[in-house]
């Protein structure tokens, strides 16, 4: 299961009107690299692809692929804004170690 929190979906909604996309959603995934081992894949798709699985939050779609569902599995996305940062904030419970940035981490 995957979490997003209520400001996180406002932010992913105003990111698909930015991008002009009517349909589909938001890709989460892993992928090899970063500083930490692994980083978390973040994009825009305009379809699902065949094997995902799919989470609806407000009519908001996310979609992640098997094999990154076994890292992000009960991770929560969240939106954090700060005088320093802002920007979308990955609470993984899988996560052993992660960077700094805290776009990678190791499982």
């Amino acid at each position: 299961m995957i979490n997003v929190t209520p400001k996180a979906i406002q932010k992913i909604r105003e990111a698909f009107v930015k991008q002009g996309v009517a349909e589909g959603g938001l890709r989460l995934g892993v992928q090899g690299g970063g500083c930490s081992g692994l980083s978390y894949l973040f994009r825009i798709e305009t379809k699902q692809r065949p094997k995902d699985e799919i989470y609806e939050f407000e009519g908001v779609k996310i979609f992640v692929d098997p094999k990154s569902l076994l890292y992000l599995d009960g991770m929560t996305l969240d939106y954090r804004e700060s005088l320093i940062h802002s920007g979308f904030v990955f609470d993984n419970p899988n996560a052993k170690k992660s960077c700094g940035c805290g776009t990678s981490f190791s499982a």
